[in-house]
């Protein structure tokens, strides 16, 4: 079927190509493992139906597919590639198909929007953070400095505080990381003048404890997922310390272990925008109005979300039942073999 379909005539309508694309599409989605056969007649499909698709289209098709861990590599390539950003946002962010090669490549060329969507990834190899901080503005070096996945060479790290020493979030999302060394905390305090002298006992002193202070944070993570698996605390009471105390990467490493999905999925839905992810996941793990409302507070000092934005996703949380949580999370489990 797919061959056949390869071969559309040229002179179909852009609304024709669009439902032809969305009906092949669910059916490819179905097989959890296509032949390399199918992928590659899939991607002619795909490839020759985009340039005929108005930008709605082609938004619609690109999110359908963003995490798609089978779509072909010509395809996400292309998607990701796209002049609107709103179309390549989500494919940037999720896809799994990307490589750093690609990225790098996305990253050197297109739009500060594509920029952010990249900054936003899960994980984002040096490589890649030197480009963004070198090329990206305000919006992307607060983005990639608050992504706790994001590694940085030293030459990117000096650059970033460089670039971003003036905004006081880019030095305060830095001084958070929980990977933070030494070396680099005396950095995030020169750069941001917390401290007057970088040779002073004073300045070593205070870089000092906050290296100590993430290796602290680093070992208390893991005693709280210790009492988590052996029933002494609660999901509930971690994730409430947690988020009070801002540690998004420690927090995401325990929704991680309850949900049964990986440190770097968790992440993501954790500090994406759209909030539908980590509603879906508190829900399913038993999280009550409070604590989801911690994660909200987490998200918005964060992703700078206005007080009315988390009111509305707290209100919309409570409309969310947790059958329908469970049901979520066994289909994506399901499609991106989570179990």
């Amino acid at each position: 079927m797919l061959h056949t379909l390869t071969r559309m005539p040229a002179d179909m309508s852009s609304e024709s190509r669009r439902k032809l694309l969305n009906a092949v599409t669910d059916l490819f989605l179905l097989d959890s493992e296509p032949s390399e056969v199918a992928q590659e007649h899939y991607g002619e499909i795909a490839l020759r139906s985009l340039p005929h698709l108005d930008t709605e289209g082609r938004r619609h098709y690109a999110d359908n597919v963003a995490a798609t861990e089978t779509l072909p590599h010509r395809v996400a390539v292309s998607l990701a590639n796209d002049a609107d950003a709103g179309v390549a946002r989500l494919v940037l962010k999720l896809s799994p198909v990307l490589t750093d090669t690609d990225l790098a490549a996305i990253a050197i060329s297109q739009t500060q929007a594509h920029l952010v969507a990249i900054a936003e990834r899960a994980r984002l190899s040096e490589g890649v953070t030197d480009i963004l901080v070198e090329r990206g503005d305000n919006a992307v070096l607060r983005s990639v400095s608050v992504n706790e996945g994001a590694q940085f060479s030293d030459r990117g790290f000096d650059r970033l505080l460089q670039r971003g020493g003036d905004d006081a979030a880019v030095g305060e999302a830095l001084a958070r990381r929980s990977d933070l060394s030494p070396q680099r905390a005396e950095r995030v305090l020169r750069i941001v003048g917390q401290m007057s002298d970088p040779s002073s006992e004073t300045g070593s002193h205070q870089a000092a404890t906050m290296a100590r202070q993430a290796r602290q944070q680093r070992r208390e993570v893991r005693l709280l997922i210790a009492d988590l698996q052996a029933g002494t605390r609660s999901i509930g009471e971690i994730v409430d310390m947690l988020a009070e105390e801002d540690r998004a990467f420690h927090l995401a490493q325990v929704i991680a272990i309850s949900a049964e999905i990986t440190s770097e999925q968790a992440l993501r839905v954790l500090m994406q925008r759209d909030v539908s992810g980590i509603a879906v996941l508190a829900r399913m793990l038993g999280l009550g109005k409070d604590n989801f409302q911690a994660i909200l507070t987490l998200r918005g000092r964060r992703l700078y979300f206005k007080a009315k934005d988390i009111e509305d996703d707290l209100k919309a949380y409570e409309g969310l039942d947790t059958a329908t949580a469970e049901r979520t999370m066994r289909f994506l489990r399901l499609k991106t073999k989570l179990s």
